[in-house]
């Protein structure tokens, strides 16, 4: 009788995990949406293009009073939502680990950028500055939303499944990303059929992102559960001040907690070198395939296409290659096809796009895996109860600081005149980071974090 109520209990257990599991999914299905329409395709040209009309005659735009060149309004916007963000995400991290409260927040935050996503359909004319103001709130909102996501993981699957349900929730994302895509993509090639102007097109792709974020959120706002903090040092502190507290402080008192735990600060600087080469090779690909191979919109689009495809079966397939061999060699591995896949693209001949779809393929299938495997490798190195706070850090990481592989392709091009020189430049942030991530012992990581070390890590 005995046996069989705790065999019944486990059963439940599991199940419910499972549950939790798929909703957890779907809040990758619902905002990937916003990342690969929004952030990679449309809004860049469209606002850039909407500051032109709005720009003087010497092509400049005055947000609050300071000249802003037309051209460079997209990106300045980019840059001062991480900075809200890196404002935000310590606050909203800690006030999260304390009363266990993540899913308000994580619904506060996505429909915070789900409606500034949709609010993206009135961007039209001249209002140059509604656009900025939206993109920061819709930015920041998703990297705050991101965060809380993340630090779910070690709560939701236990350490033998991380892997695994990491790789899933990248796959879920990039399996969304590519359907909208190209649902939005029949819309702007084929406007003319619809009766619509190419701007419309835009605006409604644009809002559609965030009608989609919106419904696809409630999967996980519904599945998802809280969980009271287990974290005496979270319960010590007096409430009062951390809610006061601005974000660089408390970020700052993470980072104090961090340094009790050097392996995890470790890791977490490898994460941050060789995931800026990542997301400097997603943000810069197209630039280096318009200017320096001379290749068309419709073919760059198209590359964006087939890498998100194949980063649902990479990410799939890396999952299943880190249950053999371990996430930390699965990484070093991916980020030996980085350096490989760089050196190729450093070859490719100019006005060839079957090469350029080569190295996009190439791109596709390492890109999903190695940030799945490297946040679940990370779920590891959190101590019990600081979930949120520590995975702020990491977000901060993924989306705060990843300024220097920009600056470095944007030298190397100044300096040499060569986006080929650029881009096999970013090699250096992947050699730099295999070196790192090859260092950190993980199992004595994870021990030390307090966390039961898996059979394969």
């Amino acid at each position: 009788m005995g046996m069989g109520t705790v065999r019944t209990e486990a059963a439940d257990e599991s199940a419910g995990r499972r549950r939790e599991q798929r909703g957890w999914y779907f809040y990758d299905w619902a905002c990937s949406v916003y990342s690969t329409s929004v952030l990679t395709v449309f809004l860049g040209p469209y606002l850039t293009s909407v500051a032109d009309a709005a720009a003087d005659a010497d092509g400049f735009v005055h947000p609050l009073g300071v000249p802003v060149r037309a051209g460079s309004f997209f990106a300045y916007s980019v840059s001062l939502s991480v900075i809200v963000a890196v404002l935000v995400m310590p606050l909203v991290g800690a006030a999260a680990d304390r009363t266990g409260r993540k899913k308000p927040l994580l619904g506060a935050a996505a429909y915070v950028g789900a409606t500034a996503t949709t609010a993206m359909f009135f961007l039209d004319g001249d209002r140059y500055l509604l656009g900025g103001v939206l993109l920061i709130v819709a930015n920041a909102a998703q990297s705050v939303a991101m965060m809380l996501y993340n630090s779910y993981l070690p709560q939701i699957a236990p350490p033998e499944e991380r892997d695994a349900v990491s790789s899933r929730g990248w796959a879920f994302g990039y399996a969304s990303g590519s359907l909208m895509l190209i649902v939005n993509l029949v819309l702007y090639l084929a406007h003319d059929s619809f009766g619509i102007s190419e701007s419309t097109a835009v605006r409604i792709c644009l809002a559609s992102a965030g009608l989609w974020w919106g419904a696809f959120a409630l999967i996980p706002l519904r599945r998802l559960r809280d969980r009271r903090s287990t974290s005496d040092a979270a319960e010590a502190e007096p409430t009062g001040r951390k809610q006061t507290a601005m974000g660089f402080r408390q970020l700052a008192a993470t980072v104090r907690d961090m340094r009790r735990h050097p392996l995890t600060l470790a890791f977490l600087l490898a994460y941050l070198i060789y995931n800026d080469g990542i997301q400097t090779v997603i943000s810069q690909a197209s630039i280096y395939g318009s200017e320096e191979l001379g290749l068309g919109q419709s073919t760059l689009i198209g590359a964006v296409l087939l890498v998100q495809v194949l980063a649902v079966a990479g990410a799939l397939t890396m999952g299943r290659l880190a249950r053999t061999y371990g996430a930390k060699r699965t990484i070093l591995g991916s980020l030996v096809a980085w350096t490989v896949t760089l050196a190729a693209g450093y070859f490719l001949p100019a006005g060839a796009p079957v090469w350029f779809f080569a190295l996009a393929a190439g791109i596709g299938l390492v890109l999903g895996g190695s940030q799945a495997l490297s946040r679940s490798l990370f779920s590891h190195l959190v101590p019990p109860g600081k979930e949120a706070e520590y995975f702020s850090a990491y977000e901060m990481s993924d989306r705060g600081m990843s300024w220097l592989g920009p600056l470095l392709f944007g030298l190397t091009y100044q300096l040499t005149g060569s986006y080929r020189d650029a881009i096999i430049s970013l090699v250096a942030f992947f050699v730099i980071g295999f070196a790192l991530l090859a260092r950190v012992p993980v199992r004595r990581a994870i021990s030390d974090a307090g966390n039961p070390v898996p059979t394969t890590i």
